[in-house]
């Protein structure tokens, strides 16, 4: 779909217009350093962090995160048990994982990545996260897509329409981003997909890439959470965590973990 002048300048209109009026600037990792420069490690975190994780839920945990690990340095220098405790309540710790992971491959480089081609060669992160980065940390006129994203394209220009290929949205994004602003202009696409899925519904689910999420209640997700919270507290046999998780998918699920690295079996006793 190739816009006019006028409906790309009515769509910015739109967007601008909602960011002014109520754009969230004071999320945390919308702030930038004392010198207005914004540090590339603590958007991957915030990045990370928000994959499928509700912006509330972020907000306190990002701060304290920081906290315990200020740098790439500090990250890659922790120990993942100590990770996985600080990401408690976010869940998908895999994603804290990653993170501690491509902590690692910024100081194995000496230098955090600055173009496409370096940022997804580090763990976790795909070319949509890798553009939030660029336009995020550097003010980059990169082009990405989530989900956010995709709700405010799909709600302008394919009100009617289903199975939308996000090669379509693609390049809608390529012919309204404001390529002097491109920090502040994703910024007001969030804030105004946030909105839509508020008050429009879930306009995504006319997206050709969309997946309903599962639901957690009673799901293979819900064990491992319960087994990696008992863990936080200290190390357990197998016993100890039937007698807390009386469940038949138990013994699989501790088998999964061991096989992603999230937790170790020493001496009988499992441990992050």
């Amino acid at each position: 779909m190739n816009l006019s002048r006028q409906q790309g300048l009515e769509f910015l209109e739109t967007v601008w217009d909602f960011y002014a009026r109520a754009g969230r600037d004071s999320l945390p990792w919308r702030s930038p350093e004392p010198d207005g420069s914004f540090n590339p490690y603590k958007i991957m975190v915030s990045e990370l962090m928000l994959q499928q994780t509700q912006v509330a839920r972020v907000i306190p945990k990002y701060p304290d995160f920081l906290g315990q690990f200020p740098s790439s340095q500090a990250l890659a220098q922790a120990e993942l048990g100590a990770v996985l405790r600080s990401w408690q309540g976010l869940g998908y710790n895999r994603r804290a994982k990653f993170l501690w992971q491509a902590a690692q491959a910024v100081e194995a480089r000496g230098t955090f990545p600055r173009e496409l081609a370096g940022l997804v060669t580090l763990p976790g992160i795909g070319p949509n996260t890798a553009g939030a980065i660029l336009a995020y940390a550097y003010n980059e006129p990169v082009v990405f897509i989530e989900t956010n994203v995709r709700t405010v394209y799909i709600h302008h220009f394919f009100a009617d329409s289903s199975g939308v290929d996000d090669a379509a949205i693609r390049l809608l994004v390529e012919q309204t981003l404001d390529r002097e602003h491109s920090r502040e202009f994703y910024w007001a696409l969030m804030d105004y997909g946030s909105y839509l899925k508020a008050t429009a519904g879930n306009v995504s689910s006319a997206s050709k890439h969309y997946a309903k999420q599962s639901t957690f209640q009673g799901s293979r997700r819900q064990i491992r959470g319960q087994v990696l919270r008992s863990l936080h507290e200290g190390d357990l046999n197998l016993a100890d965590i039937q007698a807390a998780i009386p469940d038949t998918r138990l013994e699989s699920v501790l088998n999964d973990l061991l096989a992603e690295g999230l937790i170790r079996l020493e001496a009988s006793e499992y441990r992050l």
